[in-house]
């Protein structure tokens, strides 16, 4: 049975197939389902994860709830957050 909270339902299929979680296969098929949002265009105008210190990093691996954090390099924590 189709989840109703996910309004392209292929493209969510899709991206579940290709490894994306469940979070982000959601997130990118209900915005492309919206005529008003863009996904593939760039996002907002927060510099890059390479200019931010460790200590930002850390505080949005917090905010999301990205397990280990504590034990991470800056290196991993971007990747951690870019996976996301």
């Amino acid at each position: 049975m189709p989840n109703p909270s996910i309004k392209d339902e292929d493209t969510y299929q899709a991206l579940r197939d290709d490894g994306a979680s469940k979070e982000k296969a959601a997130r990118i098929a209900n915005a492309r389902a919206n005529d008003d949002m863009h996904p593939s265009e760039k996002g907002g105008k927060a510099p890059p994860y390479e200019d931010w210190t460790k200590d930002e990093l850390y505080e949005r691996a917090q905010e999301i709830g990205i397990e280990g954090r504590s034990d991470m390099t800056k290196d991993a924590l971007i990747k951690a957050l870019r996976n996301h």
